[in-house]
């Protein structure tokens, strides 16, 4: 592991242990959050495939209704049924703060609460099976907008959580190591110019006492 390109001065030591003991704290902070963002998302990943298998059941339960509509029913009335829906929905979109990350909040809304307006027609020229697609159709919506809202948060936590698993290591193999050994290093060069200062002050003070006394401490 290379070493910082700092001066071997105590003031040095002192800000680069201040900033190891910063880079540690922040490596197990970030640890901490990357392990909560990943029982968080394994979570949302569950209740994601949950929904995801019921979604696709209502989808094909939809379907065979509307094929049932569609054979007692000619395409022309069908389609004249459902051309001038009453209904309307409305998506509100806000966002939750979860560990850094802003997953989105979709809430849906309708026009009116009247239930029976959504069906679109009078029931007095059209069938059951048809009734029975819409109202199917009208049970899976709020499905729908939860598993769009769970994907997305997924795919947002994922990205977060990579980009937290790439600083963590990036303090746990670089930066940390490159902290301790800088640190070893000024420690070590100190070690040396202290040894050396007091060889020469020895060697001062020799030959002090013997240039005053003919004194030799040897």
């Amino acid at each position: 592991m290379a070493i910082m390109n700092v001066n071997p001065t105590r003031m040095q030591l002192t800000k680069l242990k201040k900033q190891l003991t910063t880079a540690v704290r922040g490596h197990k902070m970030l640890k901490d959050k990357r392990d909560e963002l990943m029982r968080r998302f394994i979570d949302l990943v569950q209740e994601n495939k949950r929904l995801r298998d019921k979604v696709e059941r209502e989808i094909a339960l939809c379907n065979a209704h509307f094929v049932n509509a569609s054979a007692v029913m000619s395409k022309e009335s069908l389609d004249a049924s459902l051309m001038s829906p009453k209904q309307q929905v409305s998506l509100n979109v806000s966002q939750k703060n979860v560990m850094s990350v802003n997953i989105p909040e979709f809430t849906a809304e309708s026009r009116t609460a009247n239930e029976g307006d959504i069906f679109p027609y009078g029931f007095a020229f059209t069938s059951f099976e048809l009734d029975d697609a819409v109202m199917s159709l009208n049970d899976l919506l709020p499905d729908l907008i939860r598993l769009a809202e769970i994907e997305k948060s997924c795919e947002l936590m994922s990205a977060e959580i990579e980009k937290t698993r790439r600083r963590v290591n990036s303090l746990e193999h670089v930066m940390i190591p490159r902290y301790q050994e800088t640190i070893k290093y000024i420690a070590m060069k100190l070690e040396e110019n202290d040894r050396s200062s007091r060889t020469r002050l020895m060697k001062v003070k020799d030959m002090l006492l013997e240039k005053t006394y003919n004194y030799s401490s040897k």
